[in-house]
């Protein structure tokens, strides 16, 4: 069976020549995939570096296409890459991302089962092995830190909501179409969400790994939680189904804060008090256990913080959208059509 092997990037000179290694070192046939490479405008050497690949490697492969995203977002460059492929299956990889030799070839196992949507494990790694970044990818890696989705730590197969890479058959595009283009962050839970209201299940394989690069620094991490929690409260507001309970939960944590806050002023201290109690052993608890699996070092004492931090600026975040989804709904209301239309 011939599979297509999407990548979208911006700006991604400094990651994408490690993924384009992990590329050529696919076990599945070389012949039988199809790249499709998919540049967001990038203002770097992205574009350049996918020309030279293809130069250099378009006899090894089945085909090599390089396509613009003039859309630059996400969802647009993933439109681009679903009217582009010209096999029978797509495969999804993320250019913040690595994946181990066997990935596609596990992946087309998997969809030779007769399963249409095909995923599996994705776990995080770091760019540079350093302390603080250890440090920071306990944070990320933690269920406390992160989240309770499958994707990050399942162990056996199992049907599931959404995961991040994934491998869809044409026949999932065809009926369900392609990705919505006004949500960010969101896209995919919205995506996989009308897949499953077409029919379709989403199989995920425990043996089925790819990695993915945390933000490099506390900043970048903070702002990316902050925007993840932004377009949740976004979403919410034009498709609440394909969002589940925890999507919601740093949101809580966020109006407890202010909600205990605003009553210890008037008064009642001993909800703040019964509410920090609470969170901060959890955060110790779940900072313990994560050292645990680690190896230890300074900045392992200040994983609580970093908890709070993450949990903070996604609330935040969430806290943000919600307010602004009702402008934006109406702004953006027609611009659902965008979804690629059905074969």
């Amino acid at each position: 069976m011939n599979v297509s092997v999407g990548i979208v990037a911006l700006n991604e000179e400094k990651r994408l020549p490690k993924l384009l290694q992990d590329i050529l070192g696919q076990s599945y046939p070389h012949e039988k995939t199809e790249l499709v490479f998919v540049d967001s405008m990038s203002e770097d050497k992205t574009k350049d570096l996918m020309r030279e690949f293809a130069l250099e490697h378009r006899a090894e492969f089945l085909n090599i296409q390089v396509a613009d995203n003039p859309g630059r977002s996400q969802s647009c460059g993933w439109n681009e890459a679903i009217r582009a492929f010209t096999t029978e299956v797509l495969i999804r990889i993320d250019a913040h991302s690595s994946i181990p030799p066997n990935f596609i070839e596990k992946n087309m196992e998997a969809q030779k089962e007769g399963e249409y949507v095909t995923g599996g494990v994705r776990l995080n790694i770091v760019e540079k092995d350093s302390p603080w970044q250890e440090t920071l990818l306990m944070a990320e890696s933690s269920m406390f830190g992160s989240s309770a989705a499958p994707f990050r730590r399942t162990a056996k197969k199992q049907y599931v909501k959404s995961f991040f890479h994934g491998a869809y058959r044409r026949e999932v595009f065809e009926k369900a179409g392609g990705f919505r283009e006004d949500l960010g962050r969101t896209e995919d839970n919205e995506f996989h969400y009308r897949i499953r209201q077409n029919g379709f299940r989403l199989c995920m394989f425990p043996d089925i790994v790819s990695y993915q690069m945390i933000r490099p620094n506390l900043r970048q991490m903070c702002r990316q939680k902050f925007g993840n929690g932004y377009w949740i409260g976004l979403t919410a507001g034009v498709c609440p189904g394909c969002l589940s309970l925890y999507h919601f939960v740093p949101f809580a944590f966020a109006c407890g804060i202010i909600l205990t806050t605003v009553l210890a002023a008037c008064g009642y201290p001993l909800f703040a008090i019964a509410m920090w109690s609470l969170y901060w052993f959890l955060a110790v608890v779940m900072a313990a256990g994560a050292v645990r699996r680690a190896k230890w070092h300074a900045g392992c004492l200040l994983l609580p913080f970093l908890f709070f931090l993450l949990h903070a600026s996604y609330g935040i975040g969430t806290a943000a959208g919600v307010i602004i989804m009702p402008f934006w709904r109406r702004k953006h209301w027609a611009k659902r059509k965008n979804i690629p239309k059905k074969s």
